[in-house]
């Protein structure tokens, strides 16, 4: 009787933690993967998501190139990228859809005293051809070249507009684009890029050509240094309920109070 009375009430907490797991998951839940450039954009928008409907969201931060592999690959619904897909991308059967644009700042230390630069003086700086802030007037000190790694949808984005694809003379290319305003915030010497979301009182960014990165200037295009935000799915699969109310949701006019919250330019 007594192992019976046992067997019984393991069988109904059995029961009761499957019904409990099946509520939890009664939303579904949406993955995404890729840029880190969109990590303010796309917490806020997550955010805003679950607590609309009740659905599960995850982002994992691994940068564009990989983001865009994940959704190829079937290992997440949704990718996130800061640059426009390749021909060859496209040719995979992969579609992009812009929600956003975002500025990439050109960033130095606080304590730089340059506050200006032109589009074809960064070039230099980045393709080593200029090597000391003194020759724009700076301090006498070699610069510090800062960059992101090879996929980087951010790179890709700032060496395309900056012509120096292939000519970049790097010190340190990195990760994320945390990492690359950490590093710049610690090197009174340094410079980098990164998106106008993330940038914060740690560094100071420069003006381009005079005029500041912000969202006023993404928007009317005087800021030049700008990229895309950009969704990624792939043609021939059928994003489940869950993901599709997800990508509704983000490309829709209710986003883009979101959007701006987070520092970028919505489409929409």
């Amino acid at each position: 009787m007594k192992k019976f009375l046992t067997l019984a009430l393991a069988a109904t907490l059995a029961v009761s933690a499957l019904a409990g797991c099946q509520a939890s998951q009664k939303g579904g839940t949406v993955s995404t993967d890729g840029s880190t450039s969109m990590e303010e954009v796309i917490g806020i928008l997550g955010e805003a998501f679950e607590e609309k409907y009740g659905i599960s969201f995850t982002y994992n931060p691994t940068g564009s190139g990989s983001g865009i592999q994940a959704v190829k690959e079937g290992r997440c619904d949704i990718g996130l990228s800061s640059r426009n897909l390749k021909a060859e991308e496209k040719a995979d059967g992969l579609s992009e859809t812009v929600i956003a644009n975002d500025g990439i700042a050109v960033i130095v230390n606080p304590q730089n005293s340059v506050s200006d630069l032109d589009v074809e003086t960064i070039a230099k700086i980045y393709k080593g051809e200029i090597t000391n802030w003194s020759q724009i007037g700076g301090s006498d000190a070699e610069i510090v070249v800062i960059g992101r790694e090879a996929g980087s949808g951010t790179r890709d984005g700032f060496e395309s507009i900056t012509g120096t694809e292939d000519g970049c003379k790097y010190r340190q290319e990195l990760t994320s684009t945390g990492d690359v305003i950490t590093t710049v915030s610690q090197n009174p010497d340094a410079i980098g890029y990164a998106s106008l979301a993330a940038v914060g009182d740690g560094v100071k960014a420069l003006s381009v050509g005079g005029v500041l990165p912000s969202e006023d200037t993404v928007k009317d295009g005087s800021y030049v240094i700008q990229r895309p935000f950009v969704l990624v799915t792939k043609d021939d699969t059928e994003l489940s309920d869950a993901a599709q109310k997800f990508f509704d949701f983000v490309t829709s006019a209710d986003a883009a109070q979101y959007i701006s919250q987070a520092g970028a330019v919505p489409v929409n």
